[in-house]
């Protein structure tokens, strides 16, 4: 027999609303002024991220409880959608996508829960978690509030939110709000209102009752909301750490969202301490540093993103530096963690209560420091003073004893760091006499017996009795495990007091404090003794095929979404007999090319119009990897458009070239007032007009029946090119037109001019290549092959292949974690385990991108996935170095 127990949750502008819950308990969660307020709790709160879907299911439940164990509050967890839905239709939440079990174990953790179910989640992730097919529906838009796209939208909200729902907090789980998509204002939303509304109206119907967020990435508040009410804003801030202007941006969002009756929620910044301090003391009341807790993107599931020149592969090992590493390794950062969350639950509610303000002249110091130090007034009396340092080097800061300032103490200023500094601050709410009227070491616990604070230099304190007698006490700087001791007087008030080194302070509900790493050892792990590190030198070479399904023609190539290759690879051939050079459209993402059996360097250019002569050659083969869909939506190239497809492209043969370069009529605004307009070559003017708007045009010898592409040269950026009217934007990184049948009739080029821009222009008219053989490998069906037993030949490392050459190979490994490093030149390797793809690494190779993110020639194979081995696919390119795999080694991360 089941009991209903009523639970009684708040959401932001939406009232309490209540509901009975089978087997629930009762619990509120309410955002006010003071930030999210869980059971009446008011509490400034730590947040790391943590993605169940970056890490196997075995190790949930530890990596949770290491966060736990810094002292931070909660997690917030991205939800992708297409992690679920596997196909159009299919869904699959068991396993490692099991995610209600992961929200499970993050409750049984004592960790609160930000859920981000998107739609959309950036994350750089693949395609930002929207399905690959979504655009392959005619008239669908995405993100827009648009029916096709919103009917999407709503069957994965139908599989997804009944499992938040479920597990909000009051209801046996920890979920305490829920963000709806993510950094909308990046992106071009026509009705951010009727968009966003409808998200919101989807959860409120599936009983999501706890507040709901969306997050602004550029500080446009309605651009991320769409001003809908009930939709609280918060903010992602990705400062430099060392600038100078952080606490005044930071103030300015503080008091736009206080004069709203809600709190600044910092849903993503960076993740190092001396930041976070800075906010917190600028008026954030929910700091989520991006990535505290780091993982691997396991599968074939990074993105291609804006991040390079302009594009970047993100690596499987997805790391930003945070507290723990992809394998769980914890790093020195960990003890900053645990001083301030120690920081944030001593000082409670007055805290999370306290209103920022400009400080100017609190501090003197030669560092670098803030242009405007933020100073925090906490409820019920006292202060909290940031003073960074945003230099490498220790520094000194004089601080005034009293508000008089007549006389000052001098205090040191480690490295990267942001002193808090407390005044005034009435110590009987934690039992102890009296008021601490400074301390320049942080406060990490007070109670009836005295003071506990924590800093790497030495502190001062000035501490008052209750008869206004006054003490100060000078504390020399604690070494790792020897904190320094004093007994303070004054009157016939006593305090005992104890500085601690930040390596010493314990986590929540810990006696102790864990031992802290010297230093990153992901960064050079050949050079740290604790760990055993081992070259692979055997491997065993299979007699397995690399592909075994069956093409299908087709009259041109199709995207791979197209054949259901959403992640895998595409294999095309066809006939180019008499073609002299062939041009291609959105071909991505890794395309390795072979003309009559000759390897071509690949291509990796994010969709860039690419011209490749045949020589003469009559057959084309193409093999077409998707390293990931875009997670962003960048127009300089058409592979980092979001929502854009993979596969080979467009394919024409270039039936014929034209240089158009001359005869394009100049207008220069008042620059002439003469009719004929001068008639010139594309980017000769003059030198007087730069910076001013220029603007170029002619018609185009089209025949109206073919297709043409148009290429312009020394694109500065962008250009504006109106085709027959309709507008198009160029750029230098892909500077091509395609004109389709009838268009060029008239073309328009406008620039703000600069001496040597537009250099010239070439037309090329073109025919499509015909007559496909189509052969579509998902990430299944390698998966399959990646698991199927074969015999094999031993042989040695390294190993030395032939341009174009792929094979499986076997490697042999103890039991135990292991991080896998990879050396070689002109060789992609993707590694297998578990029934899994673990990642790929792209070696040595110039015709490779930039990886981003993570160590790119780094992946994990975790304990719990080692069956013995490795299996290896190992694909040789062309390029000006002989292919080879030249060195697996081997570190262990879990025994």
């Amino acid at each position: 027999m089941t009991s209903s127990v009523t639970s009684s949750v708040t959401g932001s502008g939406t009232g309490s609303v209540t509901g009975s819950v089978t087997g629930s308990v009762t619990g509120s969660v309410v955002l006010g002024p003071s930030g999210l307020v869980v059971d009446g709790e008011e509490k400034a709160l730590l947040c790391a991220s943590l993605f169940s879907f970056r890490l196997p299911r075995e190790e949930w439940a530890a990596r949770l409880a290491q966060v736990r164990a810094t002292g931070y509050d909660a997690v917030d967890v991205y939800l992708p959608w297409n992690f679920h839905e596997l196909e159009p239709g299919r869904w699959d939440f068991t396993g490692r996508r099991d995610v209600g079990t992961f929200l499970d174990l993050a409750h049984e953790a004592g960790l609160l829960v930000v859920a981000r179910p998107g739609p959309y989640i950036c994350s750089e992730w693949d395609g930002g978690a929207l399905p690959a097919w979504l655009t392959l529906e005619p008239g669908l838009r995405l993100r827009q509030a648009e029916p096709r796209y919103l009917a999407r939208v709503r069957e994965w909200f139908d599989q997804v939110l009944p499992i938040l729902a479920a597990r909000q907090h009051g209801r046996g789980g920890s979920v305490v709000a829920v963000q709806l998509e993510n950094e909308l204002d990046f992106f071009d939303c026509d009705d951010r209102a009727g968009y966003v509304g409808a998200l919101a109206a989807t959860a409120r119907e599936h009983g999501i009752t706890v507040p709901l967020v969306a997050c602004a990435g550029q500080g446009d508040l309605v651009g991320a909301t769409g001003g809908v009410d009930g939709v609280a804003p918060a903010f992602n801030f990705y400062p430099d750490d060392r600038s100078p202007h952080v606490e005044a941006e930071v103030r300015r969002y503080a008091d736009l969202v206080a004069d709203r009756g809600l709190p600044l929620l910092v849903t993503e910044t960076n993740r190092r301490h001396v930041t976070l301090r800075r906010l917190l003391v600028s008026g954030a009341t929910l700091l989520a540093p991006y990535l505290q807790a780091s993982g691997f993107d396991l599968g074939y599931t990074p993105s291609v993103g804006n991040w390079g020149d302009p594009g970047s592969f993100m690596t499987h090992d997805y790391d930003f530096g945070g507290f723990l590493s992809p394998v769980g390794a914890p790093r020195p950062e960990t003890a900053q963690a645990r001083v301030l969350a120690a920081v944030v639950r001593t000082l409670g509610p007055a805290l999370a209560r306290g209103v920022p303000r400009a400080a100017p002249g609190a501090y003197a110091t030669s560092a670098p420091t803030s242009a405007s130090p933020s100073c925090l007034g906490l409820d019920g009396g006292g202060s909290l003073l940031g003073v960074p340092n945003l230099g490498e080097s220790w520094a000194e800061a004089l601080l005034p004893v009293d508000a008089e300032g007549s006389a000052t103490v001098e205090v040191a200023l480690p490295p990267a760091s942001c002193l808090l500094v407390l005044r005034d601050l009435p110590l009987g709410r934690f039992g102890a006499p009296g008021t601490l009227r400074l301390s320049t070491a942080d406060l990490v616990a007070a109670g009836p017996t005295g003071l506990e604070l924590a800093g790497e230099g030495r502190a001062v304190l000035v501490l008052e009795a209750h008869d206004g007698r006054t003490t100060l006490v000078e504390l020399a700087a604690p070494a790792p495990g020897a904190p320094v001791r004093a007994t303070a007087r004054a009157g016939d008030d006593r305090w005992e007091v104890v500085l601690r080194h930040p390596q010493d302070v314990p986590g929540p509900g810990e006696s102790s404090a864990p031992p802290v790493p010297a230093g990153d050892v992901d960064a050079d792990p050949a050079q740290d003794a604790t760990v055993r590190v081992t070259d692979v030198a055997r491997a065993v070479r299979l007699d397995l095929p690399v592909r075994d399904g069956r093409p299908e023609a087709y009259d041109l190539p199709p995207a791979s979404e197209e054949v259901g290759v959403h992640r895998g690879r595409t294999h095309y051939a066809a006939d180019v007999t008499g073609a002299a050079a062939l041009l291609l459209e959105g071909a991505g993402d890794m395309v390795d090319l072979a003309l009559d059996g000759v390897v071509r360097p690949t291509l990796a250019r994010f969709g860039a119009t690419t011209v490749v002569a045949t020589g003469g050659a009559s057959r084309l083969t193409a093999t077409v990897e998707t390293w990931g869909h875009a997670n962003f939506d960048d127009a300089r190239l058409p592979g980092l458009r979001a929502g854009s497809l993979r596969g080979l492209g467009r394919v024409w043969s270039v039936a014929a070239r034209d240089d158009v370069s001359a005869h394009w009529s100049v207008g220069g605004g008042e620059q002439w007032a003469g009719d004929p307009a001068p008639l010139r070559t594309l980017g000769g003017w003059s030198s007087t007009r730069v910076g001013r708007p220029v603007t170029y045009r002619r018609s185009l010898p089209v025949d109206g029946v073919r297709h043409h592409a148009l290429r312009l040269d020394g694109v500065p950026g962008a250009v504006d090119v109106r085709v027959d009217g309709a507008r198009r934007t160029v750029t230098a990184e892909d500077p091509w037109l395609h004109l389709a049948p009838g268009e060029g009739a008239d073309v328009v080029v406008t620039l703000s001019h600069t001496p040597g821009a537009l250099s010239g222009a070439e037309l090329l008219r073109l025919d499509p290549v015909r007559g496909w053989q189509v052969e579509a490998q998902p990430d299944t069906a390698l998966v399959g092959l990646a698991a199927r037993p074969a015999p094999g030949a031993d042989v040695g490392l390294p190993l030395d292949l032939e341009p174009g050459d792929e094979a499986w190979f076997d490697v042999a490994l103890p039991p135990g974690g292991w991080s896998l490093w990879f050396a070689g030149t002109q060789v992609r390797v993707s590694a297998f385990a578990h029934g899994e793809l673990l990642g790929r690494v792209w070696l040595d190779d110039p015709a490779a991108p930039r990886f981003s993110g993570g160590r790119p020639t780094r992946l994990w194979l975790p304990a719990a996935w080692n069956e013995g081995g490795l299996r290896l696919l190992v694909r040789a390119t062309a390029g000006p170095n002989r292919p080879q795999l030249a060195r697996l080694r081997t570190v262990a991360t879990q025994e």
